[in-house]
């Protein structure tokens, strides 16, 4: 049973012994672990939450919540906070200790437990999550210092074998009610869904985070660095069947030239030169597009250094071969 606000009722969580001072500081504990809960989803939703990057400076200073400061990140992945009963959130950090990954034929995260001992405190906290049906936040390192914010998530089962839980992602609306929201029968197919959505997307913030570092935090035509500006252009498109998420079918470019190459208003040929669609290059539109688009014109592109992460010549071919036809 829970609470019209959707928080676990305090009956269930006690049994008919316990004393009333007891039972009224478990229902403080409760409360405040729930409204705490919702205040953090609230929170992350006001920062531009779940597409909005976030530094880990913001997401450990938190916010406060009854004269208590509520951190949403701690230094190990499986966090609690202070005053809270279970775990808050749980944390990937790519190429980290733990091998966290998605499983496409199920639509769930693999999530290591901390450690090998199932019975390990913070594994304990994801268990009772699991069975008390509680909504969590999941942070994944794009970045150091950044992550992306995914909620809610649930802890929807685990392979003591394999020391993993398995971890799905539900709609908002589940909020208002998670013990109801999993029992649906929709429930499997809704997650399955969320979940995928959220595999994709995060996808593309590591594709991004691999190009736009082997590219040194620079556009590869202007070479501006400010790496919240920048992005990881596919040459083969991620849609196609060959769009694999490889460095070699990215190049790191900024918010302009991006929306530019995939438009066709310029393409890079097999020998990393820039050409122009002659149309804009005729074009008289102001001092950005002179300098942005038609001085680019036959400039080769910066490169990584390591030459597997250097545009795949055959793709950039392909691309070519499409943007004349597009022209």
């Amino acid at each position: 049973m829970t609470n019209h606000d959707g928080a676990p009722s305090v009956s269930r969580q006690v049994g008919p012994n316990l004393e009333p001072r007891r039972v009224a500081i478990l229902g403080r504990v409760i409360d405040f672990d729930w409204r705490g809960r919702k205040a953090a989803f609230d929170w992350l939703a006001e920062l531009g939450a779940p597409g909005s990057e976030l530094t880990r400076a913001t997401l450990t200073r938190g916010f406060e919540l009854d004269g208590r400061r509520v951190a949403l990140l701690g230094p190990q992945g499986i966090w609690r906070p202070t005053g809270f009963r279970l775990p808050l959130s749980i944390a990937t950090i790519p190429s980290g200790p733990y091998s966290d990954r998605w499983e496409p034929a199920s639509n769930r995260l693999r999530y290591s437990f901390r450690g090998t001992d199932p019975n390990h405190r913070d594994n304990v906290g994801l268990r009772h999550a699991s069975l008390q049906k509680t909504p969590l936040i999941y942070f994944f390192r794009t970045d150091p210092g950044h992550y992306l914010a995914t909620f809610p998530v649930y802890v929807v089962g685990e392979d003591p074998a394999d020391l993993a839980f398995w971890v799905q992602v539900d709609e908002m609306w589940s909020l208002a009610s998670p013990a109801t929201a999993s029992a649906s029968p929709d429930a499997p197919l809704r997650r399955a869904y969320a979940t995928r959505l959220v595999r994709q997307r995060l996808f593309q913030a590591e594709f991004r985070r691999r190009v736009v570092g082997a590219y040194r935090d620079r556009c590869a035509l202007c070479q501006l660095r400010h790496r919240e500006l920048l992005d990881a252009a596919h040459i083969t498109a991620d849609s196609d069947p060959g769009g694999e998420p490889l460095v070699s079918n990215g190049m790191a470019l900024c918010k302009l030239h991006h929306a530019a190459f995939d438009q066709f208003f310029f393409t890079v040929d097999s020998n990393y030169a820039v050409v122009v669609r002659p149309s804009i290059l005729q074009e008289a539109d102001g001092p950005m597009l002179i300098v942005g688009l038609q001085q680019i014109d036959g400039q080769r592109i910066f490169l990584p250094s390591e030459p597997g992460d250097r545009p795949d010549r055959e793709r950039l071919e392909q691309r070519f071969q499409a943007f004349l036809a597009a022209s």
